[in-house]
């Protein structure tokens, strides 16, 4: 192998490679690093991405390909255009960007559920109509969850004997509260299950 060859791939494996050592330090931490400055706004950009805030993840990624050796930055183009595919909840990109970083996509109820979110609560990038349409739809999805504890209850109640109409809509609103506080207790816990194995790739790309 000639020495410019090999001294290019130490290089990069000294670069983008450090991002799994790099994982476990804050942000404040990852602020100040020199040294891996691109590997550090990488994470940055992630971590943003991870919190759905695309203005923080481009700016970060921005900063990391400035950073970046010319052998790496094909590398972060497509960590970047993951990233930030995440944060805008465009799920059919996502898919597509993590396939091209050589990775499993997410599986299709993941994709499902981003994309219903890009809906619900979508990017601050979107349009006045978007944003409409979200609220439109978030008190619907409200509405609806409520209408189906109600009638669960309801149901319960009539074959029990009988309930109060205050006190089906009330316990209702309850069994919809735990249903979603049981949902989001296993849903951060497989987001964390994901965001680990994100490090683990991102160490090993």
């Amino acid at each position: 192998m000639p020495p410019k060859q090999r001294q290019i791939r130490i290089e990069q494996r000294a670069g983008l490679a450090a991002m799994q050592q790099l994982e476990s330090r804050s942000d404040e931490e990852l602020e100040r690093e020199t040294r891996h400055k691109a590997a550090a706004m990488a994470i940055l950009g992630a971590r943003a991405a991870d919190r759905y805030d695309a203005k923080a993840a481009r700016s970060y990624f921005q900063r990391a390909l400035a950073a970046a050796r010319p052998q790496e930055r094909m590398q972060l183009k497509r960590m970047a255009d993951a990233s930030l595919a995440l944060a805008e909840r465009r799920a059919g990109d996502l898919k597509e960007a993590v396939e091209k970083l050589g990775h499993e996509a997410p599986s299709g109820r993941q994709l499902f559920v981003l994309q219903l979110m890009g809906l619900v609560a979508p990017p601050a990038s979107a349009g006045a109509v978007a944003r409409v349409r979200g609220v439109l739809l978030g008190i619907v999805l409200v509405a609806a969850l409520i209408g189906l504890g109600f009638g669960i209850v309801e149901g319960i109640g009539q074959a029990a004997g009988g309930i109060a109409l205050g006190s089906a809509v009330f316990l209702g609103v309850l069994l919809v509260a735990a249903a979603l506080g049981v949902l989001a207790f296993f849903g951060r816990r497989r987001q964390k299950t994901a965001r680990e194995r994100a490090a683990a790739a991102r160490g090993g790309s």
